[in-house]
């Protein structure tokens, strides 16, 4: 792999669900996020945010179907006496959909910061999380949780925290019940970066690779 490999890519195509809204500031400049509906394989829908400026923002309607080039990026939101991850793709260009290409390619290279948390369904499918630093410009860094399944997640569950990997896969929405008391719970939307294919490397060289073309 190159030093100049980017190590954030994500490529999106998909219908404009919701309208861009005001999201914050930085550096003098206004952020708008909106809800790209992207389709799956099995049909089922992907619900992705996506962050625009406002010169992006202007380009958008409803319902419309657009390409969106960015990032998955990160962001911790106070929540109380604590923070969330807020998730969310930068987009850095938006353009008219190209017809029969794939509407969700990523590609992600960074460093797993926790240990991975390997389990099995009770359908005895195997699944692996990780949480992946994935280093950008200004020395700053996006913490991206990932999901592999069946021999990514054997290849992954004894990896150890440090380790550098090159994952190609794709952004994926899931609902959620998170209990707030014992009679109080709420639905939320968790985002994740699901992985078809992993090398481990090691200075910049691949030591060892998997891939698991199952549409999740």
């Amino acid at each position: 792999m190159k030093n100049d490999k980017p190590t954030n890519t994500v490529n999106l195509q998909g219908r404009v669900g919701t309208l861009p809204e005001y999201s914050h500031d930085m550096y003098g400049e206004r952020f708008y996020e909106f809800k790209l509906n992207v389709p799956r394989l099995s049909e089922h829908l992907d619900i992705i945010p996506v962050t625009v400026s406002e010169e992006l923002s202007a380009k958008l309607t409803l319902d419309s179907q657009i390409a969106v080039s960015g990032q998955f990026r990160s962001f911790n939101r106070p929540d109380g006496e604590r923070s969330r991850l807020i998730l969310s793709v930068y987009a850095r260009e938006i353009t008219p959909p190209e017809p029969d290409a794939n509407p969700n390619t990523a590609e992600l290279v960074g460093y797993i910061c926790k240990p991975p948390i390997y389990r099995t369904t009770p359908f005895n499918r195997e699944i692996c999380d990780i949480l992946l630093a994935v280093n950008r410009a200004y020395s700053k860094s996006d913490y991206i949780p990932c999901i592999a399944w069946g021999k990514n997640a054997r290849l992954l569950k004894n990896a150890p925290v440090g380790q550098k990997l090159d994952v190609c896969g794709r952004i994926q929405s899931r609902q959620y019940t998170k209990r707030l008391s014992d009679d109080c719970s709420e639905v939320r939307t968790a985002y994740e970066f699901s992985i078809g294919s992993v090398e481990l490397l090691q200075k910049d060289s691949e030591v060892a690779s998997t891939s698991d073309d199952d549409d999740n």
